[in-house]
C-alpha cells in the first residue's frame, strides 16, 4: 500500500527545496532593509548558487516560493479566515522588514504578466478580497468585538488614504478589471469624512481636526 509520500529522487528534491526555503526565510527575516543574495541563501543551505536556482528554475521563482511559504505559515499560525481580526499577525510582519521589502519588491515586479510572481499576487488579492468580504459580512456583534484601537482624526485619515491609493495602484496593475482606483478612493474618502463629521457632531474633536 502506498503511503502517499514521495520516494527516491522526488523525496530528495522536496527535502532540498524545503531546506532552501527555510534558509531563504531565515535570511530575509534577519536581513532588515538590506537585500538578500542567492549566495546568502546558498551559504545557509549548504549549496552552491547554481544548486539553489536549479531547484526552483529561476531566482524570481524562488523568491515567489518564499512568499508563498510565508503566507502558508501565517495561515497555519493564525488561521486562514482570521486575517481581518488578527492585527497581531501584521505586528509580527513588522519584526521582519526583510520579508516586507521582498513582498513590496515582488508585488511591483509581479505586475508584468510573465513574471513568476504575477499569478501568485493576482490569486492572493482575489483570495483576500473574498475572505475579507465573508469576514465582514459574518462579523460578530459589536459587544463581542475588541474595542476600537484609538480614534479617527485627520492625520490618521490622510495616512489611510495614502496607503489605500498606493495599494490600489499595485492591485490595479495586477488585475485592472477588479479595481477602479478613482471610484474606490472616492468612496473611502467619503466614508472617512463622514466619520470625522460624526465625531465632530458629538463634540469629540481631536486637535488635528480643528481648523487652523
Amino acid at each position: 500500500m502506498s503511503t502517499g509520500r514521495p520516494r527516491g529522487p522526488y523525496a530528495k528534491t522536496a527535502e532540498r527545496r524545503r531546506v532552501i526555503l527555510d534558509a531563504a526565510l531565515a535570511a530575509y527575516a534577519e536581513a532588515g532593509s538590506r537585500g538578500v543574495s542567492i549566495k546568502d541563501i546558498a551559504d545557509r543551505a549548504g549549496l552552491s548558487h547554481t544548486g539553489v536556482v536549479h531547484h526552483f528554475g529561476t531566482r524570481e521563482a524562488l523568491l515567489t516560493a518564499v512568499l508563498e511559504d510565508r503566507d502558508a505559515a501565517a495561515a497555519e499560525a493564525y488561521g486562514e479566515e482570521a486575517a481581518l481580526w488578527r492585527t497581531d499577525m501584521l505586528a509580527a510582519n513588522a519584526e521582519t522588514p526583510g520579508l516586507v521589502k521582498l513582498f513590496v519588491d515582488l508585488a511591483a515586479a509581479g505586475a508584468e504578466a510573465d513574471h513568476p510572481a504575477h499569478d501568485f499576487f493576482v490569486d492572493r488579492y482575489q483570495g483576500l478580497r473574498e475572505r475579507f468580504r465573508r469576514a465582514i459580512e459574518d462579523r460578530p456583534p459589536v459587544a463581542e468585538r475588541p474595542a476600537p484601537a484609538g480614534g479617527i482624526d485627520a492625520e490618521w485619515a490622510a495616512r489611510m488614504l495614502i496607503a489605500a491609493t498606493d495599494g490600489l495602484q499595485v492591485q490595479w496593475l495586477l488585475d485592472p478589471a477588479a479595481t477602479d482606483i478613482a471610484a474606490d478612493i472616492g468612496r473611502l474618502r467619503d466614508v472617512l469624512l463622514d466619520a470625522l463629521d460624526r465625531k465632530a457632531e458629538r463634540g469629540d474633536v481631536a486637535q488635528g481636526d480643528r481648523p487652523a
